[in-house]
């Protein structure tokens, strides 16, 4: 099997799919790799890299596409909704696609992949269990996006972030608040109390206090409680409107009370919930800053201007995109290490072994033999379950 490394092509992205390090895994496996001159050039990893660590490297996108058997991509169709498009003529039937496809977000894309007789899969659909841990690329570039937005906020911010007693004397530490305590919002605490801040955070999820705590932080409880308020996956859940007005009312001072607010609360294939208010911001100090992390689904603050730094009644309000990008030396190291492992439970000496059985296989497979045939995406887009589906469920 050759797995071919097409250079990302959304504007902006510097991360590669593969670095030459994770090459050796894979040449055990039995497979080949073919790269695109350059692809890993921004991400800091020549090609004279690759070729040193056994790779084929070709002058032409379209030469990646015709000899591999598995094209891997930070940014594959779908997730890539400014260029990736240009990427399906180069498809043939039965290739391999890996990567994020953001699948959720709209029922074209996948149909696209379906149509070329691309078999997808999809690296956000990969499970939270434990055995799919080393495969979980969300996870992955969630805790480089939490790190990172620290260090945009702590940049924007004219305070400095730590308590210090000088002869001029002494500087109060800044107060941060993350609502959201996913990985990155973990991350994000994490960052923030080794930048010596006072930490606070949110979550509806009362399941995550003890995480903020261990990380020294304060968790904040307001006095209203979500109905279930975690999927089977661990994801947060949506809540009606009077929830989430009950909460921004209940949040509101605790936002004032804060220099830096960092937020990451997103819910799959929805919208993310906006938690903080126009009225919010407003209540806050001057200079004080907002990092919006949910800004590419639309984001959690109601002023954030999408992939844009602005200021709002005199509070900063970040919300650019793809901040794992910003760092993407560390961010294609991890990434790798992602698709290599799941890569060699893909492919067994060589081959293709397309175990249905296997879960992680199974939950992340989006499109094969022309259809759409992941059940939950199906269900999702309101599609009607495949004949091999339904048999399956009686």
């Amino acid at each position: 099997m050759i797995v071919g490394v097409p250079r990302e092509s959304f504007p902006g992205e510097r991360r590669v799919a593969l670095v030459p390090g994770a090459l050796a895994v894979l040449t055990k496996a039995g497979m080949e790799v073919v790269v695109e001159a350059g692809a890993g050039t921004e991400a800091g990893y020549s090609d004279a890299e690759y070729v040193a660590k056994g790779a084929r490297v070709v002058p032409q996108r379209s030469e990646v596409f015709r000899a591999a058997d598995i094209i891997v991509q930070v940014l594959g169709h779908g997730a890539n909704d400014k260029t990736g498009s240009a990427d399906l003529p180069l498809f043939h039937r039965d290739q391999i696609l890996v990567g994020f496809l953001r699948p959720m977000g709209s029922v074209e894309s996948i149909t696209d992949l379906a149509a070329r007789g691309v078999i997808s899969f999809s690296v956000e659909l990969v499970p939270r269990t434990t055995r799919a841990q080393s495969m979980d690329a969300l996870s992955s570039m969630s805790t480089i996006a939490g790190y990172k937005a620290v260090l945009v906020a702590a940049d924007a911010l004219p305070k400095l972030f730590p308590m210090m007693t000088t002869a001029a004397g002494t500087i109060t530490p800044a107060r941060v608040l993350i609502l959201g305590v996913g990985v990155a919002g973990l991350q994000a605490i994490a960052t923030a109390r080794r930048l010596g801040a006072v930490v606070s955070a949110y979550d509806l999820r009362p399941a995550v206090k003890e995480q903020v705590q261990s990380l020294g932080a304060r968790f904040v409880e307001l006095a209203i409680e979500a109905k279930d308020a975690q999927d089977a996956r661990g994801y947060a859940t949506a809540q009606d409107e009077s929830f989430y007005r009950r909460q921004r009312e209940l949040l509101g001072k605790v936002i004032a009370e804060h220099d830096v607010v960092i937020t990451t609360a997103v819910i799959p294939g929805k919208k993310a919930p906006t938690l903080v208010t126009a009225e919010m911001v407003a209540g806050m100090a001057p200079g004080s800053v907002i990092v919006d992390l949910a800004a590419e689904r639309g984001g959690n603050c109601e002023l954030t201007h999408v992939g844009e730094k602005a200021i709002e009644r005199d509070v900063t309000i970040i919300g650019w995109l793809n901040l794992a990008s910003s760092v993407p030396y560390h961010a294609s190291q991890m990434y790798a290490r992602n698709l290599t492992t799941f890569l060699t439970l893909l492919v067994k000496e060589g081959k293709l072994q397309l175990n249905l059985q296997d879960d992680i296989i199974r939950e992340t497979l989006v499109t094969q033999g022309g259809e759409v045939v992941n059940a939950r995406l199906r269900e999702f887009f309101s599609m009607p379950a495949l004949a091999v589906q339904e048999e399956a469920q009686r």
